[in-house]
């Protein structure tokens, strides 16, 4: 390989939330002594980004003024050009995309647009913990739409159940995950038709977060929302950034594409209410950066690296631990285990699995907060030596 996907570079006193967080909170314990912790939980990765990036954070540093600036040309440029090559995007223009200081942020935003404080808001179930702290916190009502497999282990959408809620709840605003999150699902064209066609007899208005379309497992493509059709391009507020794509999430930096001029005014007052949502310029560079052919190429050998990984630990549990449920993930690096039967059959609970895998330094998360009832999340953006070690240890002292 061109990048380096190997080397295991020290996190502990570099401002790492995976390694410094370990034993505050809800966060994951410390291992005992005897074993180093293996950070397999928030959803950051292990790797260093890609070398076009710190390179352009130098170039631009050792310019000794920071002060105030505007979004450059080639900043959205660089998107136009990303979302054209990667996703087939046609028609997006600077106008068209917003920054947003983070997804969360740009999805409170558009909800205060979308709707009023107290509406309910649906969202599948299992669902990004962060949505569920963002919308109560923000004075929303969640509607919970589970996700459920069918008889090829495939998490689908429940759309009578959607439409149940659509109808006689009238809920008129949802947020949509895609690749989805924590499940690793991909979309496919029919099932976005659908929900498309459901969203568009009700009314509905959406915002969907796509910070995972680059995060494809081979073979699988990511299909933005708004390109369904021109409804869903009207009534959609679609949420990207690069950070889960490079790693750059302690540098701040979304965007958000709306294409309905109405909206994009009513987004752009909402946003600028607090003055909160002004870029940083270090990561105007660093996106320019990724979203070039080096970042490309680099983003390209990730995806194998991940793909590796996740056919380790498929293979690791199903001989090791085959009553542990597992959907493999088409997106994403994270695996969301279904650990019922397991805690059933060894007579465990979730609390005494997750203990036994943070006392030997698999740092996992617990996925109840995902509403994940037994269920553990899984972060699989880390060498290949740490993640065969993090299975082994599971193999020797876990199951």
């Amino acid at each position: 390989m061109a990048f380096d996907f190997t080397s295991i570079i020290p996190r502990q006193g570099h401002d790492a939330l995976a390694v410094e967080a370990l034993g505050l909170g809800s966060y994951p314990k410390p291992p005992k002594e005897g074993f180093d912790p293996i950070p397999m939980w928030v959803a950051d990765m292990s790797f260093p980004t890609v070398p076009a990036i710190p390179q352009a954070l130098a170039q631009r540093a050792t310019h000794p003024l920071y002060g105030y600036f505007l979004p450059t040309e080639a900043y959205y440029q660089a998107i136009i050009t990303w979302q054209q090559r990667r996703n087939g995007v046609t028609g997006l223009e600077a106008q068209h995309i917003g920054y947003e200081n983070g997804v969360l942020g740009g999805l409170i935003t558009a909800l205060n647009v979308f709707c009023s404080r107290g509406e309910e808001v649906l969202i599948h179930s299992p669902t990004y913990i962060g949505f569920t702290n963002s919308l109560l916190g923000a004075g929303y009502r969640i509607a919970l739409s589970p996700l459920v497999l069918d008889g090829d282990n495939i998490w689908r959408m429940d759309f009578a159940d959607m439409e149940e809620k659509f109808r006689h709840r009238k809920i008129r605003t949802m947020i949509f995950c895609s690749p989805h999150n924590p499940t690793g699902r991909v979309w496919e064209p029919g099932e976005l038709e659908e929900l498309a066609a459901l969203c568009r007899r009700y009314d509905v208005s959406v915002i969907c977060d796509e910070i995972w379309s680059d995060l494809l497992m081979p073979g699988r493509t990511h299909i933005p929302l708004q390109q369904v059709n021109e409804d869903m391009r009207q009534r959609t507020v679609a949420l990207y950034a690069p950070s889960k794509t490079f790693n750059l999430a302690g540098l701040v930096g979304s965007y958000h594409i709306a294409y309905n001029p109405r909206l994009r005014l009513r987004l752009e007052k909402e946003g600028s209410v607090s003055h909160y949502n002004n870029m940083n310029v270090l990561s105007m560079h660093a996106l320019i950066a990724g979203y070039s052919a080096e970042g490309e190429a680099w983003l390209e050998e990730l995806r194998q690296v991940i793909c590796g990984n996740v056919d380790l630990a498929c293979a690791s549990l199903a001989q090791h631990a085959p009553q542990v449920q597992l959907s493999r993930p088409q997106g994403t690096y994270m695996l969301f285990l279904d650990c019922t039967d397991w805690c059933a059959q060894k007579g465990k609970s979730l609390d005494e699995l997750l203990q036994a895998g943070w006392d030997v330094g698999v740092a996992w998360q617990d996925g109840r907060p995902f509403h994940g009832p037994c269920h553990i999340r899984m972060n699989l953006a880390l060498p290949r030596s740490r993640a065969e070690e993090a299975f082994r240890r599971l193999e020797q002292y876990v199951w």
